[in-house]
């Protein structure tokens, strides 16, 4: 595996220090974004970060695939044809909250 360098900025979390990486290290380690893990001092300068991914079912990886897909279909269509949009309205809400009040889940 090729050695990857971000730079890192100090950020204020809550009451809490932190550091924030830039929009790379997501797009390239996506699996990493919600991680745990442990900062090892080094030496002054010197940071060691380890991190644990959280494991995902199967089930999961092919669900949040699928959502991608379809999210990735949908965008496409919206570019080609952006007059087709339609604006969600409390009738279409009102009238999907009918057609699943009798709808049960296992």
């Amino acid at each position: 595996m090729t050695s990857k360098s971000y730079p890192i900025s100090p950020a204020k979390i809550g009451n809490q220090d932190g550091f924030r990486l830039p929009r790379a290290f997501s797009k390239d380690y996506p699996h990493l974004v919600s991680a745990s893990g442990q900062i090892e001092v080094l030496d002054e300068n010197t940071l060691l970060v380890r991190l644990e991914p959280e494991s995902k079912t199967e089930d999961e990886e092919t669900e949040n695939l699928m959502m991608s897909l379809f999210l990735d279909t949908l965008m496409k269509e919206v570019m080609k044809e952006p007059s087709s949009l339609v604006s969600y309205t409390e009738e279409m809400s009102r009238e999907i909250d009918e057609l699943l009040a009798d709808v049960g889940l296992d």
